[in-house]
């Protein structure tokens, strides 16, 4: 099977598939990010740490550091939501940017020295730092996952003035990612029950 057929297949799971936990802190709950999609998005979260947890997979967490934003390190927006803020994962990355890829430690590094070759994004913000780690997750190779409610998104004002609904941003991302083929674009119960099987 190539790489372009297992878009289209059934979903699968490696033993060591890799929970990528993205920006789940507190500062995303300022009112300056505005209205949001998906409020299920945390509860998709947690059922996906459980699956993990149940069957031993690792979970990665990644914090944004953005001075002079609502996720300040230093300042309570920093820290993660308290469901995630609670695990022990098997690796934290820091960043200060966009992708999970550029970030300290080297992720792509730790993956690369388990020999991980999948990665299931969740996290916030879906159209930024969520679809920005899959896109390099792509381009480096690795089979990314992007279960869609397990994330979510901000409205947000394009070039001209229009606010685009967070929910619109969301299904274009969606469709980026499975038309390009840049992740294999999924649904929490999709994973889930992968990781169980």
């Amino acid at each position: 099977m190539t790489n372009l057929d297992a878009f289209d297949a059934p979903l699968a799971l490696d033993p060591d598939a890799v929970l990528l936990l993205i920006d789940v802190q507190k500062g995303f709950e300022a009112p300056a990010f505005g209205p949001r999609d998906n409020p299920q998005a945390e509860q998709r979260m947690a059922e996906l740490i459980t699956a993990w947890q149940d069957t031993d997979r690792p979970i990665v967490t990644v914090q944004h550091d953005g001075p002079g934003t609502p996720l300040a390190g230093g300042t309570p927006g920093h820290d993660l939501k308290d469901f995630v803020a609670g695990l022990t994962p098997a690796l934290h990355v820091t960043k200060t940017v966009n992708s999970a890829f550029y970030g300290t430690p080297d992720l792509h590094a730790w993956l690369q020295e388990r020999g991980a070759r999948q990665v299931v994004v969740t996290g916030i913000i879906t159209n930024v730092c969520c679809e920005t780690t899959a896109r390099m997750a792509g381009n480096l190779g690795y089979d990314a996952i992007f279960p869609t409610d397990a994330m979510h998104s901000f409205d947000m004002a394009g070039p001209d003035g229009t606010t685009i609904p967070a929910a619109d941003l969301a299904r274009a991302t969606a469709a980026t990612l499975h038309a390009m083929r840049f992740a294999k674009v999924v649904t929490t119960e999709d994973v889930t029950g992968a990781a169980r099987a």
